[in-house]
């Protein structure tokens, strides 16, 4: 009984020590996906760009010029990632004296195009918006050129209807002299 007694210490000793180097193991046996294929990370870019996208999508009209200026400079001054992103989502909010989606998507086009570029999947997002915006400007369009066709409509069938009661009036006015 003592030597089972002992045993069983011993294994749970065991045990409880390769636990507890399992545990110091473990981050380092599962890296992350994107350090196994070697591509950079964005250290949070992406989650600040977006932050950024939402406040500025908030700002009084005077503001969002200053923003927009500041941010031009910034772009023209260094053309780094961040600063493309950044650009783009100003260009592309509707609505702006400065709106300009063809500038934006031009400011865009190296990262879209760079497999390795830390924020090609926010600039696939951004140009997505783009391209949904020209959509939908290009379905309003439609409908507004369909309104003012079925008004043109509306006046001709007036001016029938009303053509039609002219006539009726004259011939029945005409019948009741004879």
């Amino acid at each position: 009984m003592k030597r089972y007694a002992l045993v069983l210490i011993a294994l749970m000793s065991l045990l409880s020590a390769g636990c507890g180097a399992l545990r110091s193991v473990e981050p380092e046996a599962a890296p992350e996906p994107a350090e196994e294929a070697g591509a950079q990370r964005p250290d949070g870019d992406s989650e600040s760009l977006l932050a950024y996208f939402e406040n500025v999508r908030n700002l009084r009209a005077s503001e969002l010029a200053r923003e927009y200026h500041s941010v031009r400079e910034l772009y023209a001054a260094s053309q780094s990632e961040v600063n493309r992103v950044r650009y783009a989502m100003l260009l592309s909010i509707p609505g702006t004296a400065f709106n300009d989606n063809a500038r934006a998507l031009e400011a865009l086009e190296p990262l879209l195009k760079s497999q390795n570029a830390a924020l090609r999947h926010l600039a696939f997002i951004v140009n997505a918006h783009i391209g949904e915006q020209r959509r939908g400007q290009m379905l309003q369009q439609k409908l507004d050129q369909e309104q003012r066709r079925g008004q043109d409509m509306q006046q001709k069938l007036d001016a029938l209807k009303s053509l039609e009661k002219d006539l009726i009036k004259r011939d029945s006015g005409g019948g009741s002299r004879k």
